[in-house]
């Protein structure tokens, strides 16, 4: 019934907040249910004005003394309450407003109580005059804070959310979970609950969302989003893809290496290999620290489905990294008379037209590149794998995009993702329950971990003369200037300046320079002229985060190191240490460190471990961030949070399970409630 009721049907909402209100999210009655407040304000009792705390929100009653007009940087008004136990001050305020405080008169405000240049006090707090024989009554349950937009004020919130509660005392929402969740209430209960907790509940368990009511709602959510989990993964189990039987390329190109896959890749590629094999489509997401040698299982596999007559398409999300796929590609297929293709977005006219073409006409076996992949005018001629790496960088909606691409004749293509950004145990679990999970656990032999080093800015000129006389003893290095500003232009210019700073100190030393701004073939040419020992010292823009692969390169400088987050800086560290040298990584920071940085730096001076980094990562910045912010339809979640709700993960799995075999309405129900909106996204 709630799902179906419109919230214009509630007093006070028209077309105008209707439309405000939509832009959350919000079209029904049991939308509204769902909103939940942010945190909670206590106005059910009085704190003395004698016993008031500083940077604690509090309610008080006072009798007003003095009203004074401040004059500073800031005028004010100050209103005295008490004789000076509390002050009132306000910045913003008009002459009407002023006339209120009156002498005698007696104010209940609540607010968060600060030391000020004249005792405490508290800025703009909410308040209400009133005669001091008729004190207002207290509020009989805690206040709740909603997340809002602009327009919609915290009074229409609790309007709106009266209303609501009215209709689910009239029309409960039916309970879709098992019967034995005895330690927790039942979801009319806990939505009651919720948005309106009693004076005795437990405040601070509220405000960490661990109170067993808020518990109950995430625990459902995640339960719905295990169920839609397996409804997807049995979904695509239904689906027809191409069987691509195993090749005997595969061997020849194995045979034709100057090295030996690891334990770990063996196995990795035998179940890539089975995958193929099966007419439907496969859902792998292959995990491996820098360095472990993803590129050459996505090689063996695109190598598999063109011996069976298919093409596959690679697409990376940087020119740099898609450009460093083609060369590998090129020099393990080409030996194999395998065709490979070439496409990004800065290609000239005449030489797009005639990749376009070989694609569409099947000349083209193996297609690599970068988004351009996915746009209109590429039309594949027997698409039968798709691989993508790094794939959190893509938005959702490109991923479906380059998979309906292949999606002829009834077949849907395989899916290969590949990143070397680790992720957690719980948020795989979580996001990609739908995928099956490979892990390249092992670096090949003869590789050492990085020894990281955090240094001060204050001692770059120390770094700068040590990394050149490391230069001239025959080592290779990198030096990384940051993204100071969302902008290239400035990130070429710190790369530019530094770059001639090396230049004008050490004129002896050969220094190439690459940043994002750079015409590709410019850059290409300065990679490979560092790859071939040409020059000493690449200055550089984070452009060089994934895929750059120079082993003789051991030494990296990272600068404004405190700038980038955990994930950035593993990536970084990650283009050393791919040789038999040991290898150094220096983080230079700025001081003073907030906390946040402080905690990141030490994390990479502890560990090389991607995935150790990877659960600090999750952490201190959270699941969207970790899965990247365009992530929006894998891990959207309304009230649980990773890492928080991590230990209900198993329980609602399990749950979801029982769910799906034994109550199949129960699963489409609990759907509709949470994800409704979401489906097409979780396709990808």
């Amino acid at each position: 019934m709630l799902e179906k009721l419109k919230l214009t049907t509630l007093k006070g909402v028209g077309d105008k907040l209707a439309e405000k209100l939509a832009t959350l999210g919000l079209n029904c009655v049991q939308d509204l249910l769902f909103h939940l407040p942010l945190r909670y304000q206590d106005k059910t009792r009085l704190t003395p004005l004698h016993a008031v705390r500083p940077y604690e929100e509090q309610q008080v009653d006072g009798v007003i003394t003095a009203v004074q007009f401040r004059q500073g940087r800031r005028p004010s008004l100050l209103v005295t309450l008490d004789n000076g136990a509390l002050n009132l001050r306000f910045f913003h305020f008009n002459h009407r407003q002023a006339q209120q405080f009156v002498r005698g008169k007696a104010l209940r405000a609540f607010g968060e109580v600060r030391p000020g240049p004249t005792g405490l006090e508290m800025v703009h707090p909410q308040y209400r005059l009133f005669e001091p024989d008729h004190p207002p009554p207290l509020a009989d349950t805690l206040t709740p804070v909603y997340p809002s937009t602009e327009g919609i004020g915290q009074s229409t919130w609790l309007k709106l959310t009266d209303q609501a509660l009215r209709l689910l005392t009239q029309y409960p929402l039916p309970e879709l979970l098992p019967e034995h969740l005895n330690d927790l209430p039942d979801l009319n209960t806990a939505l009651r609950t919720v948005h309106r907790p009693l004076a005795q509940d437990d405040l601070n368990a509220l405000m960490e969302q661990r109170h067993p009511a808020q518990q109950r709602l995430v625990l459902e959510e995640l339960i719905a989003h295990q169920v839609g989990l397996a409804r997807l993964r049995a979904q695509k189990r239904t689906l027809k893809a191409p069987s691509l039987p195993p090749s005997h390329l595969v061997n020849q190109l194995l045979a034709s290496l100057p090295f030996a896959l690891t334990g770990a890749q063996q196995r990795v590629l035998h179940q890539i290999q089975a995958d193929l094999k099966r007419t439907h489509p496969m859902q792998r997401l292959v995990q491996g620290d820098v360095g472990s040698g993803k590129t050459i299982i996505a090689a063996l596999a695109a190598l598999q489905a063109a011996d069976a007559g298919f093409q596959a398409a690679v697409m990376a999300p940087t020119d740099i990294l898609a450009e460093q796929h083609r060369n590998h590609f090129m020099a393990w297929l080409k030996p194999l008379a395998v065709e490979v293709a070439w496409l990004n977005g800065r290609l000239k006219a005449a030489e797009r037209r005639a990749q376009l073409a070989r694609i569409e006409d099947g000349t083209a076996q193996v297609i690599i590149g970068t988004h351009a992949l996915f746009q209109q005018a590429v039309t594949f001629h027997r698409l039968g794998l798709v691989i993508i790496d790094e794939q959190h960088r893509f938005g959702v909606h490109q991923r479906l995009a380059l998979q309906q691409k292949g999606q002829a004749a009834g077949l849907h293509p395989h899916q290969l993702i590949m990143t070397a950004t680790p992720i957690p145990r719980t948020l795989a679990m979580a996001a990609y329950g739908d995928l099956d999970v490979s892990i390249i656990d092992e670096l090949p032999p003869g590789r050492k971990p990085v020894h990281t080093a955090v240094i001060s800015m204050a001692k770059r000129d120390e770094v700068m003369a040590h990394l050149a006389q490391r230069c001239r003893a025959g080592v290779q290095a990198y030096w990384v200037c940051p993204l100071i500003e969302e902008s290239e232009v400035l990130d070429a210019q710190a790369a530019q300046t530094t770059a001639e700073q090396f230049r004008r100190r050490f004129p002896d030393l050969q220094v190439g320079l690459v940043h994002g701004r750079m015409q590709a073939e410019e850059k290409d040419a300065i990679m490979q002229a560092f790859q071939a020992g040409e020059l000493q010292l690449l200055v550089a823009t984070t452009v060089i985060e994934v895929g750059v692969n120079v082993p003789n390169a051991s030494l990296m400088v990272i600068e404004n190191a405190e700038r980038l987050g955990l994930a950035q800086l593993h990536q970084l560290r990650g283009r050393v240490g791919r040789g038999e040298k040991q290898s150094h990584c220096v983080l230079l920071y700025q001081p003073p460190l907030s906390a946040t940085a402080k905690r990141r730096l030490q994390v990479m001076r502890e560990t090389t471990d991607g995935f150790r980094i990877a659960e600090a990562d999750l952490q201190i910045r959270g699941p969207g961030e970790v899965l990247g912010t365009r992530q929006t339809g894998s891990l959207q979640f309304r009230l649980a949070q990773l890492p928080r709700d991590e230990a209900l993960l198993p329980r609602a799995q399990d749950i979801a399970r029982t769910i799906v075999q034994q109550h199949p309405q129960r699963a489409e129900a609990l759907m509709q409630r949470w994800l409704a909106q979401r489906q097409d996204y979780a396709l990808a």
